[in-house]
């Protein structure tokens, strides 16, 4: 059985405050699991900007098939100067609970990864249970959801439900 090799690479020094803080802020906003998911998309985007800095003295068809594959992922990358300006949130816009989220069919985007793991969302006609997973421009559109939301309700309409379920309670006891 072939193993398969690390995606991520741990950070240099373990404990940075503000390093801390900004993963802790893009767990909260796009829904993380941990801060592994945070170090694999720093990973993409190094490979990213690696890869443009190889291809910078390289032909033009051979950087314009580069920059059509990250344009087709659904990056702005017209050069290769935009591609070494990539940041991780880039990619984590690009993740399907953000983009499932964005689509309103789900109210968070927790709620979103939730559905994707629990294999509510499809694209193409295809469950996707893979929170991960990049979604191109091609399939944005494509995706659907087999669960239907709720419409919530607001505070107010909270309030009367919990006061008028008390009072019918009072009357079952007299």
């Amino acid at each position: 059985m072939i193993r398969k090799r690390k995606m991520f690479s741990r950070p240099k020094k373990l404990y940075q405050k503000t390093r801390i803080e900004e993963e802790n802020k893009l767990l909260k906003i796009y829904g993380l699991k941990n801060k592994r998911e945070v170090w694999k998309a720093l990973a993409k985007i190094n490979y990213y900007r690696t890869r443009a800095m190889a291809l910078a003295k390289a032909p033009e068809s051979e950087q314009a098939v580069f920059l059509g594959k990250l344009s087709a992922l659904g990056f702005k990358a017209g050069t290769i100067s935009d591609v070494l300006a990539l940041q991780v949130e880039d990619i984590l816009k690009r993740r399907l609970p953000t983009i499932v989220a964005g689509k309103q069919l789900a109210y968070t985007v927790q709620q979103a990864r939730q559905m994707v793991v629990h294999k509510k969302i499809k694209i193409n006609g295809k469950i996707v249970n893979i929170p991960g997973y990049i979604v191109s421009l091609a399939e944005e559109g494509n995706i659907t959801s087999s669960q239907k939301l709720v419409p919530r309700k607001s505070a107010e309409e909270e309030s009367s439900d919990s006061s008028d379920s008390s009072e019918e309670s009072s009357e079952d006891t007299e």
